[in-house]
């Protein structure tokens, strides 16, 4: 007998919600204390910008098995789209806590506490998302940002490098790299960092300005 979590699973990798919403329907009423079809079903909701139907069907799951980490995982991602980092930040570390120990719920926790201005205790967990998943981009780069509000500025340099070389289009990489040269008083690498960074994104409005300062600076010197 197909599976139809896994089934529902793949059409909504495809896009297809409806197809989606239809298996996992199935999935719960073959399996009704099962809470898994009421996790993959609040996904769905969440995805199509249901998101208060979602968190009921989260809640659902956690009323079956308050040990389901990706049911706080899930809700953590709901309260984090609204903005509400603080509640965010208490789902994922519970998700955390249950067991959930895949790269996405570290950086997303990460993700909250920079939000909530906590860079020092943001560090450790994006750091571990960025071990769990070496490639992801926007892990290595907020890892950077972090390191850089830190005032470890060779650190936080390193990870926009390793950025680059995985993206080697991403602006805010190559903007934050000049930030860097500049605070360093490397001027001249720091214009060549904000010239790449608009090469990419020409109304990258922070590295035009970092741009024209660094040109006046060498004017003067």
């Amino acid at each position: 007998m197909e599976d139809k979590n896994q089934v529902g699973i793949a059409y909504m990798q495809q896009g297809n919600y409806e197809e989606a919403v239809r298996c996992f329907h199935e999935a719960i009423e073959e399996n009704p204390n099962d809470p898994i079809g009421y996790i993959n079903f609040g996904n769905v909701l969440a995805a199509a910008g249901e998101e208060d139907k979602a968190l009921n069907f989260f809640k659902k799951a956690l009323e079956l098995d308050d040990n389901a980490a990706t049911a706080y995982y899930g809700i953590g991602s709901v309260y984090y789209n609204r903005q509400q980092f603080a509640q965010a930040k208490d789902m994922f570390e519970q998700a955390i806590k249950k067991g959930l120990q895949d790269s996405d719920v570290f950086f997303m926790l990460g993700m909250s506490l920079m939000y909530l201005e906590q860079p020092r205790l943001a560090l450790p967990y994006l750091q571990r998302a960025v071990e769990l998943n070496e490639r992801d981009v926007e892990a290595v780069f907020q890892l950077g940002l972090c390191l850089a509000q830190l005032e470890f500025v060779d650190e936080a340099m390193n990870y926009f490098q390793r950025t680059i070389s995985l993206n080697e289009r991403h602006a805010d990489a190559y903007y934050n790299l000049g930030v860097a040269y500049a605070y360093k008083d490397d001027i001249k690498t720091a214009l060549d960092m904000f010239t790449k960074a608009l090469d990419i994104q020409p109304d990258h409005l922070l590295a035009g300005h970092g741009k024209k300062l660094m040109e006046k600076t060498l004017q003067q010197s």
